[in-house]
């Protein structure tokens, strides 16, 4: 049975290396000089390459990520880019030609580049800038300089137009609020929000902005129909029919009997008519391919009829409407035997004081809301009744169902405003991005390569510091690995040496009653001490190198960054790493103790 009192063996251990104090503070300094270097090239490593990672992140013009050319990218696609965690802020742009302002100081005038921006630019946030709201703008530098203005600042922005061959513009006061840090942008330019950026756009684009008083036109859809019907009074030759579908954007012609023009329109085919029905293959015709025909029919007193197909409408109540539409002069609706139509004759210009009618059979009501579906979605619009129908179906102004075919191919609203139908922004040209992180970049960067998006990145400047990371951390490792490996052998001869020297001692002790474990933990103990004091003392040279490393560099670095830094958790690492390659470098020292035999001492005697 074992009576020793426990710690025994560490406590010999730790005599024994202080009697030999000066082998052992040769031993320590021995370690220490190895791991010092190690800690200072592993403190130059990573504060390195933090301090070019500090830089890269701390600029968010090596975050940011823009197209190489012209765009349309769709609401949607916006939308559903944000949700990508990698994606820290993205914002639309739009075409560089609409994106010109002319802002003026009381002293200067500039030419600017106006920039969309909305909460969360990191562009504005980490460069001294704030998030201008309406009436509010912010200046790059380079701006500012040049028009000699500062924070608090009044301008007057001026944006012009050619409409219809006249030189038109408008002004808006503006309020500088922030002036960005010089590295954020070198141009001139003017970050505004993105509702005024969309505005100015509209404006260019020959539209009013009713919400500003800004005039201009309005962006009605244009028309555009599946086919014609085509009455004529002689019936078509093959020649004629053919001739019909050339040039004219239509690809096939067929004649009409009587129970099908029924079936299709609701109301009869006089007996001195021929019906034709002309349709387009592929794409929708527009006002073009109708002008052609009806150039072609000259001198056949023909009546050309547009129509759209599937073109559906709903009452509130979920009730289906069947409609199809008319727009004649009041002598072909007698030549057809039919009333005169309220709206008259088909016009391509028409707005929707004329489209917004219906024949209906619905004498309670004067005006009734229908939706109609359009491109991704339905649109909803008010109807008024002009008395009841006198056909099959209802009849509505043919150019109102122009107008909802274009909308199945391209987005249209009704502005309540207004009271009329409006062409939607059909897209945005481009964007502004910046992700998350710098190692977010490259993942982006492939996505859109994906999407067949060409993109302009810093994903070169980010892939040189990283390649910069693996080679030092390449060098570090060899030169480590040649470092551990003399120290072990250094540790492992003088261990193995001590145990030589005492070989005596060590057999008095298993006479008196050490177990051959017990020994075996001795050089162990040993191994394990030496490795904590050198680890302290390489701890303590790293801290006076790095101190006159950083001293060094100070003027270059900015503050609060080091060029040889090491995280607190380095050092806990280096400790274990370093306890347990000294422990493992005993063992053979420790094996040779068990190898003793306690009668050597005796013989020894």
């Amino acid at each position: 049975m074992n009576t020793q009192p426990k710690g025994v063996i560490a406590r010999l251990a730790v005599l024994d290396l202080r009697h030999e104090w000066i082998l052992t503070l040769c031993m320590v300094l021995a370690i220490a000089a190895i791991l010092a270097p190690l800690l200072v090239l592993l403190g130059l490593k990573h504060g390195t390459i933090q301090t070019m990672r500090d830089r890269l992140i701390e600029d968010p013009v090596n975050r940011e990520i823009k197209p190489a050319r012209t765009l349309r990218l769709t609401t949607q696609w916006f939308d559903e880019f944000k949700q990508r965690p990698e994606v820290e802020f993205i914002i639309p742009t739009i075409l560089r030609g609409s994106s010109i302002v002319r802002l003026s100081s009381p002293e200067k005038r500039l030419v600017l580049d106006l920039v969309p921006t909305a909460p969360g630019d990191p562009l504005l946030l980490e460069n001294e800038g704030i998030i201008p709201k309406e009436g509010e703008c912010v200046l790059s530098y380079a701006a500012a300089e040049k028009l000699g203005v500062k924070k608090g600042s009044r301008l007057t922005a001026k944006i012009t137009r050619t409409r219809n061959r006249r030189r038109e513009y408008e002004r808006t006061d503006l309020r500088v609020v922030a002036i960005l840090d010089p590295r954020a942008d070198v141009l001139d330019r003017v970050y505004m929000p993105f509702e005024f950026v969309n505005d100015v756009e509209a404006y260019r684009e020959g539209r009013a902005v009713p919400k500003r008083d800004w005039s201009g036109g309005k962006a009605l859809p244009p028309l555009s129909y599946d086919g014609l019907w085509v009455l004529v009074p002689q019936p078509f030759t093959s020649i004629q029919e053919t001739i019909l579908t050339i040039g004219t954007g239509l690809a096939e012609i067929k004649k009409l009997k009587a129970a099908q023009f029924r079936q299709l329109l609701g109301f009869s085919l006089p007996d001195n008519y021929h019906a034709y029905q002309l349709l387009a293959r592929g794409s929708p015709i527009m006002m073009s391919s109708i002008k052609s025909v009806k150039n072609k029919l000259r001198g056949k007193s023909a009546i050309v009829l547009p129509f759209a197909q599937e073109i559906e409408i709903k009452r509130a109540n979920g009730e289906k409407i069947k409609v199809v539409g008319l727009s004649l002069d009041e002598s072909q609706t007698t030549d057809l035997g039919l009333p005169a139509l309220p709206w008259g004759t088909f016009e391509a210009s028409a707005d929707f004081s004329k489209q917004g009618q219906i024949l209906f059979d619905l004498p309670d009501q004067e005006s009734i809301k229908v939706t109609a579906p359009i491109l991704e979605s339905e649109i909803e619009f008010p109807l008024t009744r002009r008395g009841a129908s006198f056909g099959d179906y209802a009849i509505v102004p043919v150019e109102l169902l122009g107008t909802l075919r274009t909308g199945q191919s391209s987005k249209i609203l009704f502005d309540k405003t207004q009271e009329t139908f409006l062409l939607a922004k059909a897209g945005y040209r481009g964007f502004r991005l910046y992700a998350r992180s710098i190692d977010d970049v490259p993942i982006l960067y492939q996505d859109f390569i994906a999407q067949d998006i060409d993109v302009i990145t810093k994903v070169q400047e980010i892939e040189k510091v990283k390649v910069l990371d693996r080679g030092l951390t390449r060098i570090f490792w060899l030169v480590a690995i040649i470092g551990i490996a003399g120290g072990m052998a250094a540790l492992i001869a003088s261990l193995y040496a001590s145990v030589e020297r005492k070989k005596r001692d060590i057999s008095v002790l298993r006479l008196m009653g050490l177990s051959r474990l017990e020994v075996f933990q001795f050089p162990i103990y040993q191994g394990i001490i030496i490795a904590i004091l050198s680890v302290i003392m390489a701890i303590g040279g790293y801290a006076l190198l790095s101190s006159i490393i950083n001293f060094v560099f100070s003027a270059d670095l900015k503050m609060g960054q080091k060029i040889c830094n090491l995280p607190i958790n380095y050092f806990v690492f280096t400790f274990i790493v370093t306890c347990l390659i000294a422990a493992l470098s005993s063992m053979l020292a420790a094996w040779k103790t068990t190898q003793i035999d306690p009668a050597e001492a005796i013989r020894e005697e």
